[in-house]
């Protein structure tokens, strides 16, 4: 199970191979200031969707940084009581998504991210761009690709999952048409804004007028 979480423990991060802390001076209508900013990778997210059987692809994951903050976990050394905070806490309903850390256009880097994390193999030119957005302005202003893809069973070769061997343990999670809104708008379940925005286009440009109504349950 991906929400069993044990032995959580606040620790100083010294060092971090994905972000590092920076602070930019600077005048503004000659007033002196600072601000802290987080420097990271830019990022790409695939919204997906199965025409043979009509559903969204997405995933859900835990994700530490929403936990720590449900959980209010904030000094060094403290422990967290998981009988209190238990570790569904920080499970998320995501985008199937990645960061553009590799040598490769934002297609073939979001062509691999489907087939690690959801096991669909798309071919690179089925991939549709629908916009990019600066995300986190107050923290890292990293940019965030969006596409999307449409994805059939014949298309299915694993289970996805994510890589083992970078730690991932991620869910494939599929969702009805009509259990979108639920989703949307449904403030118990975790999910980024980029979810909720995905579904509107969606529903604008892909399947117009189809919006279905917000009482569908998950």
């Amino acid at each position: 199970m991906t929400d069993k979480i044990t032995e959580v423990q606040v620790c100083e991060c010294v060092s971090s191979k994905y972000v590092e802390t920076r602070r930019l001076r600077y005048k503004q209508n000659s007033i002196e200031k600072t601000w802290d900013y987080i420097v990271s990778h830019d990022s790409i997210c695939i919204l997906i969707f199965n025409v043979t059987r009509e559903v969204f692809v997405l995933v859900r994951q835990f994700r530490p940084a929403l936990y720590a903050n449900l959980a209010q976990a904030k000094t060094v050394g403290e422990t967290v009581d998981t009988t209190i905070h238990p570790g569904h806490l920080g499970m998320t309903y995501e985008l199937c998504a990645g960061l553009v850390d590799k040598d490769k256009s934002l297609p073939e880097m979001a062509r691999d991210e489907v087939l690690e994390e959801c096991g669909y193999d798309v071919p690179v030119e089925k991939f549709e761009m629908i916009t990019c957005a600066r995300g986190g302005v107050g923290l890292t202003g990293s940019n965030q690709t969006y596409f999307y893809a449409e994805v059939t069973d014949a298309m299915k070769v694993s289970a996805g999952g994510g890589l083992v061997e970078e730690g991932e343990m991620i869910e494939v999670y599929e969702l009805t048409l009509t259990s979108a809104p639920a989703l949307m708008w449904d403030e118990t379940k975790n999910k980024p804004v980029g979810v909720i925005f995905a579904f509107m286009w969606f529903f604008q440009n892909k399947r117009p007028g189809l919006l279905p109504g917000t009482g569908a349950q998950l």
